[in-house]
């Protein structure tokens, strides 16, 4: 039986934004990301993020340092809250115009297209209908409603909040404690 989940933006959503995160250290992570992710996972939400990664195609970092960067984020996480982990991460190193070879394409899976999202519910029985996209940018939520999902936006410190999300909310915690039937 398909399970419902919430797809999670990294950066701006569990991390501050900081354009390229290109080493570990970098990694810092949001007021309540912690605490919301813990509450989804709770209350029996599939938790995957969903993360733009073209520094890597950009040859920013390598394919090591970005495990690296999870790796922290996994324990920070942890260390913040012990039930705060994700079920899976996919990442999309593309760029179609800025990206080095063999990263430089146009591909389904970086957002605003729907391909991460689609391979995730595939490999892990999730119902698209019945799950949210979390994110700061109009990208992810374009991600969220061409993969059929429901989309909620955490504000956007780089420009105008993003238009046409299905809920407005402050933070991942917020949207996580907000009952189900307000969202």
């Amino acid at each position: 039986m398909p399970r419902r989940a919430v797809f999670l933006d990294r950066d701006g959503v569990l991390t501050r934004e900081r354009g390229f995160v290109t080493h570990p250290d970098q990694v810092e992570l949001l007021p309540g990301a912690a605490e919301g992710l813990a509450a989804l996972r709770k209350t029996g939400w599939v938790t995957v993020v969903i993360t733009n990664q073209s520094g890597m195609g950009r040859g920013l970092f390598s394919e090591a340092v970005l495990a690296e960067i999870h790796a922290t984020l996994a324990r920070l996480l942890a260390a913040a809250h012990p039930q705060a982990r994700w079920d899976a991460l996919k990442y999309c190193p593309h760029h179609p115009t800025e990206a080095l070879p063999p990263y430089r394409m146009v591909c389904n899976c970086r957002k605003p297209k729907p391909g991460m999202l689609l391979e995730a519910a595939r490999e892990l029985d999730l119902d698209l209908a019945a799950s949210w996209m979390v994110g700061d940018a109009e990208r992810d939520l374009l991600a969220g409603k061409a993969a059929g999902c429901r989309t909620a936006a955490v504000p956007w410190a780089g420009g105008p909040h993003p238009l046409g999300a299905d809920l407005e909310v402050p933070d991942l915690r917020t949207f996580a404690l907000t009952p189900l039937s307000e969202r």
